[in-house]
């Protein structure tokens, strides 16, 4: 059995200021290509399809467009599931119509997993279809008291196998942060003032887990536990990456090989540093010049319109930072930020300072679960 694992499109997404539909149909233009070259049994999409809640209407069209090549005019099944970015609701529209013609979505979770079946010369395989659950949404799932994401996600694991079939083989499409997995700077923290992390060991009895969220291509722990990671770089944390596709292969015992695919990308992001006046002249004969750049500028005087300097050169560029300040402190500066950004923390010290006392756990617990409140608020008024 042949699958094709995805994730963390973010269709509609905007990168600096910078729309991406273009490079996303770009890149998916060339997933549709593989599909036809490479025949898999199915296409699983493990969530993040869209960038927010409510997407725009040309990332909807392409979303539509995508899957109807793939489903309709390569006659390949699709298996899709939401993540923490997508409005449960909206991925979930219409799936009931669209099962028969070989379009299974998962958008919010429910009493009975959604499990789509698949068959070889070996025998059934099924895909259990786990979309992103928040934990108070898996309490009212469960009907049982859920404080976390590692609860949730055990929990609702535990309800897939109970109602796999004796002798089939098993395939989980999840959306959640393993531990053990390595993060980028663009992917949203599924928990505020809470880890969001879940173990490993919630996978046990899955011969494959495709999993989103993560924009690195990485395994976790062994080679059947997966991250395919975003088709494209969506942060600069993420110059480095070689983003791909994953093709597994399931053999008759459950035994999973994998194959990171490439697909390549429209226009690539870069990191560039030096020297104003040697960036510029090296711009003029760079062949990959529309490429998305960012420059780090070591120069030690004034500057004027740097950025309008290198647009010359590279019609693209995102922006630019200067070394001398970062030098100054720079890293002083992300920590106040990543400070200014943990909600919970900075009202755990509006509460310390009014009372002299800190929280205590239930508070906390309490503080967390209206922050998430208003955070799944916030995506939905996008």
């Amino acid at each position: 059995m042949r699958f094709l694992h995805t994730a963390d499109w973010h269709l509609g997404r905007l990168f600096h200021g910078h729309s991406l539909i273009e490079d996303q149909a770009w890149v998916l233009d060339r997933l549709v290509e593989l599909v036809r070259e490479a025949r898999p049994d199915a296409v699983l999409i493990a969530g993040d399809v869209y960038d927010r809640a409510v997407p725009p209407a040309e990332a909807v069209s392409l979303l539509d467009d995508t899957l109807a090549r793939i489903v309709i005019g390569e006659g390949v099944p699709v298996v899709l599931i939401a993540g923490n970015h997508d409005s449960p609701e909206r991925i979930g529209f219409g799936s009931r119509l669209f099962a028969g013609g070989g379009l299974t979505m998962a958008g919010r979770s429910a009493a009975e997993v959604v499990q789509a079946e698949f068959e070889d010369a070996h025998g059934r395989v099924i895909v259990h279809a786990l979309p992103y659950t928040e934990p108070a949404v898996a309490r009212d799932v469960l009907a049982a008291e859920v404080p976390d994401h590692a609860t949730a996600m055990r929990e609702l694991c535990a309800r897939a196998r109970a109602a796999h079939p004796p002798g089939a083989r098993a395939v989980l499409l999840a959306h959640a942060f393993v531990i053990g997995g390595t993060e980028s700077e663009s992917e949203r923290p599924l928990s505020v003032g809470g880890s969001g992390a879940v173990s490993a060991a919630c996978f046990d009895g899955f011969d494959y887990v495709a999993l989103g969220h993560l924009h690195r291509p990485q395994t976790v722990g062994e080679s059947r536990i997966r991250y395919s990671g975003s088709l494209l770089k969506y942060s600069l944390s993420e110059a480095g990456h070689e983003k791909s596709v994953s093709l597994v292969e399931i053999d008759a015992q459950g035994g999973v090989t994998v194959e990171a695919v490439p697909l390549g990308a429209r226009h690539d992001l870069r990191r560039v540093k030096g020297e104003l006046a040697a960036l510029v002249a090296a711009g003029e004969a760079d062949p990959a010049r529309e490429d998305y750049v960012f420059a780090t500028l070591t120069d030690p005087g004034a500057l004027l319109d740097p950025v309008a300097r290198l647009r010359e050169v590279y019609p693209n560029v995102l922006g630019c930072e200067r070394s001398v300040l970062l030098a100054a402190g720079g890293a002083q500066v992300a920590r106040a930020r990543r400070r200014e950004l943990d909600v919970s923390a900075l009202f755990d010290d509006f509460f310390h300072e009014v009372t002299g006392e800190s929280l205590d756990d239930a508070a906390r617990h309490a503080v967390e679960e209206v922050l998430e409140e208003a955070e799944r608020d916030g995506r939905e008024s996008q």
